[in-house]
């Protein structure tokens, strides 16, 4: 039995740190030149699906939906198929690379970026997402969140 118990505490401690390594393995790859390290860490479509979400809840409050045949309608509609492709050209594994280095940049002042340095909060959400602050609270830091997708963590949401 306290074997068995031993084994709870060791799995539990695993999973615990289990996030942090691959903080640790982001750093390294947002410091190479390539983006095949980083490919792998990074769900790109999450990412966009995100950032689409956060556009149109911007969009609902200029643009509201009513009325299917007025012109706010039309417009509403453009700024949703137009947006989707802006976000696919724009959200790149580059821009994901630069961005991060960017908010270590900010945080640190550190060049080459050191992305541990850069790192102010970094703990889970729940039992799949875990958050990472880079900066400082209330001086415009950057989010990251990583979320369990099968047995890697993924980076599925940036924060700028």
């Amino acid at each position: 039995m306290r074997l068995f118990g031993y084994l709870i505490l060791f799995a539990l401690i695993g999973y615990g740190i289990w996030p942090y390594f691959t903080v640790f393995r982001l750093d390294e790859a947002i410091n190479q030149e390539g983006t095949a390290q980083l490919a792998t860490m990074v769900d790109l479509p999450a990412i966009r699906a995100n950032y689409k979400a956060r556009v149109t809840a911007g969009v609902d409050g200029i643009f509201p939906s009513g009325d299917p045949e007025s012109v706010m309608s039309w417009i509403r509609q453009n700024v949703d198929r137009l947006g989707d492709s802006a976000l696919e050209q724009a959200i790149t594994l580059p821009w994901v690379r630069d961005t991060l280095r960017g908010a270590v940049t900010r945080a640190t002042g550190q060049s080459p970026p050191y992305l541990l340095g850069g790192i102010d909060f970094a703990f889970f959400e729940s039992y799949n997402r875990f958050l990472i602050r880079i900066g400082d609270l209330g001086r415009s830091p950057t989010h990251v969140r990583m979320t369990l997708q099968g047995t890697d963590w993924k980076i599925t949401d940036i924060i700028d």
